[in-house]
Protein backbone atom coordinates (compact mmCIF):
# COMPACT_ATOMS: atom_id res chain seq x y z
CA UNK A 1 0.00 0.00 0.00
CA UNK A 2 2.85 2.40 1.00
CA UNK A 3 4.44 1.85 -2.67
CA UNK A 4 1.37 2.69 -4.45
CA UNK A 5 0.29 5.47 -2.38
CA UNK A 6 4.23 6.82 -3.00
CA UNK A 7 3.97 6.40 -6.81
CA UNK A 8 0.32 8.22 -6.57
CA UNK A 9 -1.67 5.41 -7.86
CA UNK A 10 -3.69 5.15 -5.02
CA UNK A 11 -4.63 8.64 -2.74
CA UNK A 12 -2.99 8.53 1.48
CA UNK A 13 -6.86 8.03 2.36
CA UNK A 14 -7.22 4.50 0.26
CA UNK A 15 -4.07 3.40 1.30
CA UNK A 16 -4.96 4.23 5.37
CA UNK A 17 -8.17 2.25 4.84
CA UNK A 18 -6.24 -0.29 3.27
CA UNK A 19 -3.70 -0.55 6.04
CA UNK A 20 -5.70 -0.47 9.16
CA UNK A 21 -8.67 -3.29 7.16
CA UNK A 22 -5.32 -5.59 7.34
CA UNK A 23 -4.08 -4.66 10.71
CA UNK A 24 -7.56 -5.52 11.85
CA UNK A 25 -7.64 -8.43 9.97
CA UNK A 26 -7.45 -11.92 11.87
CA UNK A 27 -4.23 -12.81 10.14
CA UNK A 28 -1.89 -15.32 11.75
CA UNK A 29 1.55 -15.82 10.70
CA UNK A 30 2.81 -18.95 9.44
CA UNK A 31 6.00 -20.78 8.59
CA UNK A 32 5.32 -24.07 7.07
CA UNK A 33 7.74 -26.86 7.37
CA UNK A 34 9.66 -26.92 4.31
CA UNK A 35 9.44 -23.35 3.31
CA UNK A 36 13.01 -22.31 2.66
CA UNK A 37 13.78 -25.20 0.89
CA UNK A 38 11.05 -24.77 -1.50
CA UNK A 39 11.68 -21.30 -2.03
CA UNK A 40 15.22 -22.02 -3.01
CA UNK A 41 13.87 -25.00 -5.79
CA UNK A 42 11.53 -22.34 -7.09
CA UNK A 43 14.42 -19.73 -7.38
CA UNK A 44 16.72 -22.38 -8.98
CA UNK A 45 13.31 -23.04 -11.51
CA UNK A 46 13.13 -19.38 -12.44
CA UNK A 47 16.64 -18.63 -12.73
CA UNK A 48 16.28 -16.02 -9.59
CA UNK A 49 19.20 -14.96 -7.34
CA UNK A 50 17.60 -14.03 -4.80
CA UNK A 51 14.62 -16.53 -3.09
CA UNK A 52 12.44 -12.87 -1.80
CA UNK A 53 9.49 -13.32 -4.65
CA UNK A 54 10.35 -17.24 -4.54
CA UNK A 55 8.96 -17.48 -0.35
CA UNK A 56 6.08 -16.12 -1.22
CA UNK A 57 5.46 -18.54 -4.46
CA UNK A 58 6.47 -21.63 -1.94
CA UNK A 59 3.94 -20.19 0.89
CA UNK A 60 1.32 -20.00 -1.63
CA UNK A 61 1.93 -23.48 -3.02
CA UNK A 62 2.48 -25.08 0.87
CA UNK A 63 -0.84 -23.72 2.18
CA UNK A 64 -2.74 -24.14 -1.26
CA UNK A 65 -3.80 -20.84 -1.01
CA UNK A 66 -3.71 -18.12 -3.73
CA UNK A 67 -0.99 -15.43 -3.93
CA UNK A 68 -2.40 -12.18 -4.74
CA UNK A 69 0.36 -9.42 -6.10
CA UNK A 70 0.34 -6.15 -7.53
CA UNK A 71 3.74 -7.07 -8.96
CA UNK A 72 3.34 -8.34 -13.05
CA UNK A 73 6.87 -9.93 -12.77
CA UNK A 74 5.93 -11.97 -9.96
CA UNK A 75 2.45 -12.92 -11.12
CA UNK A 76 3.96 -13.97 -14.55
CA UNK A 77 6.52 -15.65 -13.52
CA UNK A 78 4.82 -17.90 -10.44
CA UNK A 79 1.84 -18.50 -12.23
CA UNK A 80 2.58 -21.50 -13.64
CA UNK A 81 4.13 -22.96 -10.24
CA UNK A 82 0.91 -21.42 -7.78
CA UNK A 83 -2.63 -19.76 -8.24
CA UNK A 84 -1.15 -16.16 -8.27
CA UNK A 85 -3.88 -13.55 -9.35
CA UNK A 86 -4.04 -9.60 -9.41
CA UNK A 87 -6.30 -7.07 -7.84
CA UNK A 88 -8.49 -7.82 -11.11
CA UNK A 89 -8.91 -10.96 -10.37
CA UNK A 90 -10.75 -10.43 -7.35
Amino acid sequence: MHELRWRKEISGELAAIAVNRLAAADVSPRRPKGLIEEAWRIADRLGWAKTYDAEYLALARLLRCRLLTTNGKLKAAGSGLANVIGPADL
